[in-house]
């Protein structure tokens, strides 16, 4: 072989190389879904004098989810005093992008089947919320559907 052929030859393997890595990378990431949100129910309850009502949602597709996801993650910023949150925060938002409540301390993806925002008694709830699921390790956030508060 010619140098010149033999150098083509090199750039083109080191090439297909690169292109099959981010090919696997990327469908390694297109694997992970967004999560299927739906409302299980509500809980009345009391504390210190108040009522208040626990809206409850379950991700129908959480065995979907990686382990990691869910690990314990003291390398990445704390939640709070807890240094070793997990690497996947989950916020529950309204329709309108505002949070009611999140979670930082999930240690695995069955978990997400009792994620929950509360207000008092009296209050209206939003029709619709969502949520997210931000994997802090990568950056990368897997949005739900938005979920009915009623039956």
């Amino acid at each position: 072989m010619r140098p010149r052929s033999i150098k083509n030859s090199v750039l083109c393997a080191v090439s297909l190389v690169l292109i099959l890595a981010n090919h696997s990378v990327a469908n390694s990431q297109a694997l992970v879904p967004n999560p299927v949100l739906v409302f299980t129910g509500a809980e009345y309850f009391e504390k210190d004098g108040k009522s208040f009502v626990r809206y409850t949602f379950d991700v129908d597709n959480k065995g979907s989810y990686p382990a990691e996801l869910f690990a314990a993650a003291p390398s990445l910023p704390p939640c709070g005093a807890n240094a070793s949150a997990s690497r996947t925060w989950v916020d529950l938002l309204m329709q309108n992008g505002k949070r009611l409540n999140g979670f930082c301390a999930l240690n695995n993806s069955s978990s997400l089947n009792k994620i929950w925002f509360a207000l008092e008694g009296d209050a209206i709830p939003p029709s619709w919320i969502y949520i997210e699921m931000t994997d802090r390790q990568t950056g990368t956030k897997y949005k739900s559907n938005l979920a009915e508060t009623t039956m």
